[in-house]
């Protein structure tokens, strides 16, 4: 796969950019976990098919300690039994909140059961880390963006 535009030399993309990481920022510094942040971002860049999210958001959480396991079986969460019952709820919410076109929106279970396990400033920063990995996986999908080559910590 060719890349359609590089994003690293455009003048305007770096500007528009910062402000998508510095709301990431945000996010990560609240309380929800670390690892919880890190699966969604997962997730939802394994619905939209976006190889450089993947590629930085398992090696990020790679790095931080998470589990081989737990990484690789992302996409089978319904059926495992290595997540816990907060991260399944974050799982499902992250998907639901990805698949928007495909449904009816976010479920009212799907957003209780969330709700059970996350506080209303948890659920700010998971609704919005749902939507910031989707602009980024946009980004990088729409410009054919190749994973393969992230260091852990590069952008930090």
């Amino acid at each position: 796969m060719e890349t359609r535009l590089n994003l690293h030399a455009s003048p305007l993309a770096p500007k528009l950019i910062k402000h998508l990481v510095s709301a990431n920022k945000v996010v990560t510094d609240s309380t929800v976990p670390f690892a919880t942040l890190e699966l969604v971002k997962i997730r939802a860049s394994q619905i939209n098919g976006c190889g450089g999210c993947l590629d930085m958001h398992t090696k990020d959480a790679a790095a931080a300690g998470e589990s081989a396991v737990r990484l690789a079986l992302v996409a089978a969460w319904r059926d495992v039994n290595v997540y816990t019952e907060a991260e399944r709820a974050a799982l499902a919410l992250a998907e639901e909140g990805t698949r928007l076109a495909d449904g009816s929106g976010v479920g009212d279970e799907v957003w209780a059961n969330a709700a059970k396990h996350f506080d209303d400033d948890q659920l700010v920063a998971l609704v919005t880390q749902i939507a910031l990995i989707n602009a980024f996986n946009r980004l990088n999908v729409i410009t054919r963006q190749v994973g393969g080559d992230y260091t852990p910590g590069q952008f930090a």
